[in-house]
């Protein structure tokens, strides 16, 4: 079942006199369940299709479906309700808030959405991270590789069907850096989730499902075609 569908999907910017084609016809399907890695040199327009597929940008043309539900047309109120139900994000830099312990940072995406977090829920996700010890710590008191795990269970407690990770490890060692996506598979794969990665990192991109690759806006290597 295909869960995440992009069609010609371009993103072209105007600077002056030049336009700058970030995205260039893109064409991808995604599979309910599938862990993808997009590859590419810097200024390949990795984050661009990232932001695209997590509604965070609009495409200058094409299709960005969701679920069967094309985003493009959505309303920015839509877009932030879709987003906190059915879309987890990992950043590089972890955007943990700094006055809110584990746990607070945790459930805050849910409690922003007016649900209640189920307790026992949100105990087994730090059990899966190797994170009970740390539930009412600070972001301070974390290693890098906490924080990472906790903004991990911070996108993938609401269940959302698609999680969005850019250069997820980037601030980690390479040791830390496996354990991460190693449990970062472990948890979507039990919660049936999608991820969508992007890496520099081909050694970390090696533990995908697939791997695309990306060239001044174009698939070159990993991708499909449409009709």
């Amino acid at each position: 079942m295909k869960i995440l569908t992009v069609k010609n999907l371009k993103k072209y910017y105007e600077t002056g006199e030049n336009r700058v084609k970030a995205l260039d016809g893109i064409n991808l399907s995604i599979e309910k369940g599938e862990f993808l890695a997009i590859v590419g040199t810097s200024g390949s327009g990795k984050s661009t299709l990232l932001n695209m597929l997590g509604g965070l940008d609009n495409p200058t043309e094409g299709e960005v479906v969701i679920d069967g539900q094309d985003i493009s047309g959505l309303t920015r109120d839509e877009l932030t309700i879709l987003r906190r139900r059915k879309i987890g994000f990992v950043f590089q830099n972890y955007n943990l808030l700094p006055l809110l312990n584990v746990y607070e940072n945790i459930v805050l995406p849910m409690k922003l959405d007016g649900r209640m977090p189920d307790e026992m829920a949100v105990d087994e996700i730090l059990a899966l991270l190797h994170l009970e010890e740390k539930k009412y710590a600070m972001p301070t008191q974390l290693s890098g590789g906490q924080q990472q795990r906790v903004a991990l269970a911070r996108a993938l407690f609401g269940k959302p069907t698609i999680v969005l990770a850019d250069e997820p490890t980037g601030n980690l060692d390479s040791r830390t850096s496996q354990d991460v996506l190693g449990l970062m598979k472990v948890s979507a794969e039990k919660l049936g989730q999608t991820i969508v990665m992007i890496t520099h990192n081909e050694e970390i991109a090696q533990l995908a499902d697939r791997i695309i690759r990306l060239e001044d806006g174009h698939i070159v290597r990993g991708g499909e075609e449409h009709a």
